[in-house]
Formats: structure tokens, C-alpha cells, sequence
């Protein structure tokens, strides 16, 4: 190497030491892009309810569009799960999720199936809602009580209908904890999501189906179907008379559908930092609050540390509860 080329290789050598040093030249701001919110489930359930305000009101936030993926498929929403744990853990793909995200790989365990994700993988951001189920039937049905109907479901065995969200989802736990406990056979009728099964039970394809209260309020209001039991340990808001199961006997049969948000477990600090302060602004937005009240599914946001302490906790009775539902199909 001659002179003038020793020269320009000094030159350069700050340069450098400053763009390896300098935040500003090794990382743009987050975000500098389009952020993707997996949704694993079809438009229409509780999961969608609360991803589709709150990726506008993160988008008026972080100032770049938050897009709304919904990404149905497998048992549950094993499917979106799983791409949204492959993803880079940058802070662009994001997964709105709900209680099932902890069930689905011990279903997997439990019929010696490949585990497509482990929870381990995810970093909870914040939780939005988490409602108990509402029991529901169409309006047309002959069940006025839960007891008509617990009678009715013993005198037939394995014929009555319910929809679900798909194998193990939140829908299908709910319903399969409440069977076992009542000593009664329903028959399982797995859907892509709680939109399709929601679908299904107005048709009159399914005659019973465990929702959120947020996705059932406005057919229940315009006389669409009627709601006979609410697996909460207290009565909701949104329907003041409408008992719980352990009103009812089953001290046994409690089940929360709750939707958080959540990021790779890897991602860097700075960049969850930014998330987390952004949902903090984003679940108090006027617009938001209203859009969930309307629903009847009023805001149970949690940051971080909270919601990862009651993702532990939920996920452990959950688990408990598949391994006692068993094999189920």
C-alpha cells in the first residue's frame, strides 16, 4: 500500500469509529416503517375487536401505519402464532392474540403433534380486554335456563351443536370445561375463528357457543340469540342479570377470553420501551375507550410487568384444564 493509500485508510478510521458508536447511524428510529398486527383469527371475534382501534390510535402515535393482519388457520390460531413468533424481533410484526396462545402447544403435546410455537418465544406488550365467556343460543332455541338446557343435553348425548374457534381455542376449553362439569356430551363443531362460529350460531348451523361479551352484545340487543350463563367469577356490566356458573353449582367452571399484545421475546429494549409507552397512550385514546364500552367489552389493560405475571398465571390454570379436559375432538 503506498502513501496516499495509508492517508485515506486513516482518513476514513473515525468515520467509521462514529458510525459504529453513534445510535443515530447504526439504527434509524423506530418506527421508520409499516408495523404488522397478526391477528390469528378471522374478522369478527374478540382477538379482531381489539386489534382494529388500537392499531389506528398506535398509528396517529408512532406516526407510521399499524396494519391489520388477520391470519386464520390450524386449531385455534396456532397458525398466525407461530409466523409471529418467527419474525424478526424488530418491532414490525406484532401478534394480538388471546388466552389460547398458551393451550395450543399443549394440545400439540397432548396428541404427540410437532409444537409449532412455544410461548417462551413471545414477550407480552400489554393486555387490552380480558372478559369471561357468555354462554349463547339462538333466539330461536328452546332453552329459556342453563337447566333447560343441561336437560335437555342429557336426554341427547353428542347432539347438540356448539361452535367453536377451532380445536382447543378459547371457545372450545370454555365449552369442554363446562360439559365435564355439567356431566353432559356436546358435539364439536370447530370453526377458523369466532367471526365464522358467531356466523354459524345466527344460521342456526350451531345451536350454542361460548363468546365474548363484546362479540355477542348487539345480537343479543336486536333479539338475535340469548345468553343463559357467564363463566366470570361476578356478573358483567354489559349483561347485569345474566348469572355466572358458580351461581348456578359449577364452582369449577371459570374461563377469561382476554386479547393482548404481544412482540418476539428477543426484541431489544429500546424498541419495547417504545411499544410499551405507545399502548400505554393508545388504550386511554377517547376513541378507543368508547369503541370498546359500545361493545360492552370495557378496556383491562395491563403493561408489561403486570400482564406477563397474569399470562403466567392464566396460562398454568389453562394448561391445567386441557390436561384434565384430555383428548378431545
Amino acid at each position: 500500500m503506498n502513501r496516499r493509500d495509508l492517508l485515506k485508510a486513516a482518513a476514513a478510521l473515525p468515520l467509521a469509529h462514529t458510525a459504529l458508536s453513534n445510535p443515530a447511524f447504526a439504527q434509524a428510529p423506530f418506527p421508520s416503517r409499516n408495523i404488522t398486527m397478526i391477528v390469528p383469527f378471522p374478522p369478527g371475534g374478540q382477538a379482531d375487536l381489539a386489534a382494529r382501534p388500537t392499531a389506528q390510535a398506535l398509528e396517529r402515535i408512532l406516526g407510521k401505519p399499524v396494519i391489520v393482519d388477520n391470519r386464520a388457520g390450524g386449531g385455534g390460531g396456532s397458525v398466525g402464532n407461530a409466523q409471529a413468533a418467527r419474525a424478526e424481533p424488530d418491532g414490525y410484526t406484532l401478534l394480538m392474540t388471546l388466552s389460547s396462545l398458551a393451550v395450543l402447544p399443549e394440545a400439540d403435546r397432548l396428541f404427540d403433534r410437532p409444537v409449532s410455537y412455544e410461548v417462551a418465544q413471545f414477550a407480552p406488550v400489554a393486555r387490552v380486554l380480558a372478559d369471561p365467556t357468555l354462554l349463547a343460543v339462538p333466539a330461536s332455541a328452546p332453552w329459556k335456563t342453563l337447566q333447560d338446557f343441561v336437560d335437555d343435553a342429557k336426554k341427547r348425548p353428542g347432539q347438540i351443536p356448539y361452535g367453536s374457534s377451532g380445536p382447543y381455542g378459547t371457545l372450545h376449553v370454555a365449552m369442554e370445561m363446562f360439559a365435564a362439569s355439567a356431566g353432559i356430551k356436546l358435539l364439536h363443531v370447530p370453526f377458523r375463528g369466532a367471526g365464522p362460529a358467531l356466523t354459524a350460531l345466527l344460521s342456526g348451523t350451531v345451536q350454542a357457543l361460548a363468546s365474548a361479551p363484546g362479540t355477542l352484545k348487539q345480537q343479543v340487543d336486536d333479539g338475535k340469540m340469548r345468553v343463559l350463563a357467564n363463566w366470570g367469577a361476578e356478573r358483567v356490566a354489559s349483561f347485569p342479570d345474566l348469572p355466572t356458573f358458580r351461581e348456578f353449582g359449577y364452582k369449577d367452571v371459570e374461563f377469561y377470553i382476554w386479547a393482548g399484545l404481544f412482540a418476539q421475546s428477543n426484541l431489544p429494549a429500546p424498541i419495547m420501551t417504545r411499544l410499551r409507552e405507545a399502548m400505554a397512550q393508545a388504550v386511554r385514546a377517547p376513541e378507543v375507550v368508547k369503541t370498546f364500552e359500545t361493545a360492552g367489552s370495557p378496556i383491562a389493560y395491563q403493561d408489561a410487568p403486570e400482564f406477563s405475571k397474569f399470562v403466567a398465571e392464566d396460562s398454568a390454570r389453562l394448561v391445567a384444564a386441557v390436561k384434565k379436559i384430555g383428548k378431545v375432538e
